[in-house]
């Protein structure tokens, strides 16, 4: 469908938002055609998602919208919330970048995403579970008879934003804004669903607005791009020519901090030790079943089934796997927030579950975690300082005034500025928040670090930056690295060895080169083939773009 061809479905011409004194999008027009797919790309706080949460009436009320956005010719700015509320979820749906802020943490997600199909399309509660579970089914998540009784604590980071998707999409709205829609997913899942969006596509003429900082995605699924830096658009036009040529300098920027354009140093080494620091040995972890589910019978979940691992002083180990693999439960485990069901955790020697006392205060001291979601992991009463110098002073190792000197010269050491040293979590970026997490963890002067998908909600530059970081203060503290991503292209430069998860068991091991590179077992060969079937796009190849009534 070219455009031009019938009036748009959406309109939005000189569309500015204000925050008091703050212009946070000026002037923003753009035109959708029914059955368009349209990507918007920028770094955090370049108005990409203020702009689509105009879109949906959802701004806080301290915002002030200007300009013209209509919907097949109906104005909506200043509908009111009764009017707003006919049209969330039935005829615009919307996919938002953090699902954990968006689901009801005492609700079951099978309720969740079978709500808004019980009151917009008058079903009842049965039938709204039945089309909840097959929803669930249709965006990846394994199990969905039985995750459909789950809550959302219950959901790896991924699994929460598939579950956001199947509400968004349930009563089959004619425009679908998804904020950063993969952003937490794994490369095999990000195709399947990427392959659903296509699918709505082409047989509801469903249009879509697809905001990501991922512009191999962008290539992959758009037909037209926008390009917004500081609240304006800075370029705007056909995908390929604006990925494959970009005329503006701040395009060409986002284009080179993809991950693989740039290379990484070359992985550290294994130290010359007769054992390894980390020695996981067949491993398990099963979730006991929960009491009274909604419908059918409760059971056990087995995470984890005969896992065996090891991690060398000083070495980097890549773990990747889709979400719900038991990436995440490993980590936990190892650090001891989860007991393991059967198997060995040991730790320079040490049997990591029986550990109590002193003995367990020093390996908490010794291996420290930097997790996904640097706002769920700081206390958001602590001003990021005293989030720093809290692990210093609580173990014994200074008093609190010279905790505090430490805490702010690891906070330099992370590249934080001075000016940002007093504020409190909710007030810094996703980056700036992640540089804080780094910090506390080096606080203790750990020998181990388990990052887990510390990148995976970062915008492009703030991720090459957040990698860089961390690859030189690795070097510079000879850290043991377990590197949990979702992201074959960053586990395959920074990665010495790799274990490929697959539904809580190794399904394959090996130097990360060679694994990534002539992967032997058909779920590597899965998670490879998905990496390199976006990746040409982000190159400027002549990769075939455009919505799918074009482009298929």
């Amino acid at each position: 469908m070219s455009a031009g061809t019938k009036p748009p479905l959406l309109r939005v011409e000189g569309l500015g938002v204000s925050f008091a004194a703050v212009r946070a999008v000026k002037a923003v027009s753009f035109e959708l055609q029914p059955g368009e797919i349209l990507g918007i790309v920028g770094e955090s706080g370049s108005g990409k998602s203020v702009t689509c949460r105009a879109l949906m009436g959802l701004l806080p009320g301290a915002a002030h919208a200007t300009g013209s956005v209509t919907l097949e010719g109906r104005e909506l700015l200043g509908l009111s919330e009764q009017a707003w509320c006919a049209i969330r979820g039935r005829e615009i749906g919307m996919i938002f970048q953090n699902p954990a802020s968006h689901l009801d943490p005492l609700s079951r997600i099978g309720t969740q995403v079978a709500a808004p199909m019980i009151r917009h399309l008058g079903i009842g509660r049965r039938e709204g579970l039945r089309r909840a579970t097959a929803l669930l089914d249709s965006v990846g998540i394994r199990q969905p008879e039985k995750r459909v009784h789950s809550y959302p604590h219950e959901f790896s980071g991924g699994m929460k934003q598939r579950a956001m998707i199947a509400a968004a999409i349930g009563c089959g709205p004619r425009l679908l804004i998804a904020d950063e829609p993969t952003t937490a997913l794994d490369v095999t899942v990000q195709a399947r669903i990427l392959e659903l969006l296509r699918r709505l596509n082409e047989e509801r003429g469903l249009a879509i607005i697809f905001i990501s900082h991922d512009l191999s995605v962008i290539a992959d699924i758009c037909s037209r791009v926008i390009v917004m830096r500081g609240g304006e658009v800075v370029e705007h036009g056909p995908v390929r020519q604006i990925i494959g040529q970009p005329r503006h300098a701040y395009t060409r920027l986002l284009v080179d901090s993809q991950p693989g354009r740039k290379g990484f140093p070359p992985p550290l080494p294994a130290a010359d030790i007769a054992a390894p620091l980390l020695s996981v040995e067949d491993m398990s972890v099963v979730f006991p079943a929960r009491r009274r589910p909604l419908i059918g019978k409760a059971a056990a979940f087995q995470a984890l089934d005969g896992v065996t691992i090891r991690v060398e002083a000083g070495e980097t180990v890549g773990i990747v796997g889709e979400s719900g693999s038991g990436k995440s439960t490993l980590a936990r485990t190892i650090v001891r927030q989860n007991r393991p069901s059967g198997g060995t955790v040991r730790f320079d020697g040490e049997d990591v579950p029986a550990l109590s006392g002193k003995a367990l205060a020093r390996f908490r001291r010794r291996v420290q975690m930097v997790f996904q979601n640097p706002y769920d992991s700081l206390n958001p009463r602590m001003t990021v300082t005293d989030a720093v110098a809290e692990p210093i002073w609580r173990h014994g190792l200074a008093d609190r005034r010279s905790a505090v000197k430490q805490a702010q010269a690891l906070l330099e050491m992370v590249e934080l500025p001075s000016a940002l040293r007093e504020r409190k979590p909710h007030q810094l970026s996703g980056g700036q928040c992640q540089r804080v997490g780094l910090a506390r963890a080096l606080a203790l002067k750990p020998q181990m670090l388990v990052a887990d998908e510390i990148t995976s909600a970062l915008d492009v530059t703030t991720q090459a930056q957040i990698l860089q970081l961390l690859i030189r203060l690795q070097r510079e503290r000879a850290l043991a690295l377990l590197y949990i991503s979702h992201d074959l292209a960053v586990v395959a430069g920074m990665c010495r060895r790799v274990y490929v998860f697959k539904e809580g068991r190794v399904v394959e091991t090996g130097m990360a080169d060679e694994v990534l590179s002539a992967p032997r077992h058909p779920y590597t060969q899965e998670l490879v083939a998905s990496l390199s079937h976006l990746a040409p796009a982000t190159a400027g190849t002549s990769r075939p773009t455009g919505n799918c009534h074009e482009s298929r």
